[in-house]
């Protein structure tokens, strides 16, 4: 009996050697690829199980790319972060087909209001803006600033690398268009 526990011993440290290197390492994962460690209990070593091969892994820059949404000021591609939300996936399932065209419409000289054609959930929030801010207002209006308000809105995103003058100059002078398009 004291042999058989000696030799399991001897493959259930090697199990919990594993496991520590693995809680401490993050589970074995690697930039480029999902893989995870386990004990071949009959030769007492270590190996990795690749789950996928490297080529069909996508890496967080694709995904950062992959179905985002383009937004155009006057066909002028801006930058913007946009929000985590129920409302964001809308305005991508919108624009999956074809891209939407809003036409703004300037409202108390600090911003465009204008209309997505069609209602989308909205989880509004009281709020005061700040230049660059896009927001869904009455669940659908495009609202994107270029002063500040205080209101209930859903907050789709912001305006990035854009001053407040700047987003004045672009938006403070007349009408726009706004389309908001899926990148391939």
């Amino acid at each position: 009996m004291e042999n058989l526990f000696c030799k399991n011993t001897g493959k259930t440290l090697i199990v919990l050697c594993v496991m520590a290197v693995n809680l401490f390492t993050g589970c074995g994962y690697n930039e480029n690829a999902q893989v995870h460690s386990k004990v071949d209990l009959n030769s007492n070593t270590a190996t990795e199980d690749h789950l996928k091969d490297e080529e069909d892994v996508i890496t967080d820059d694709e995904r950062s790319t992959e179905n985002m949404l383009k937004f155009y000021i006057n066909d002028e591609e801006i930058q913007v972060i946009w929000e985590e939300n129920e409302s964001v996936e809308a305005l991508k399932n919108l624009a999956e087909d074809q891209p939407i065209s809003i036409d703004m419409s300037m409202y108390g000289d600090f911003e465009q209001v204008g209309s997505i054609g069609q209602s989308i959930p909205r989880n509004d929030k009281q709020m005061t803006t700040s230049a660059g801010d896009i927001v869904l207002y009455s669940g659908n209006q495009l609202v994107v600033f270029y002063g500040s308000n205080s209101w209930a809105y859903t907050k789709l995103g912001h305006i990035e690398n854009t001053s407040a003058e700047e987003m004045k100059k672009m938006l403070g002078s007349g009408d726009v268009n706004v389309t908001i398009s899926i990148t391939e």
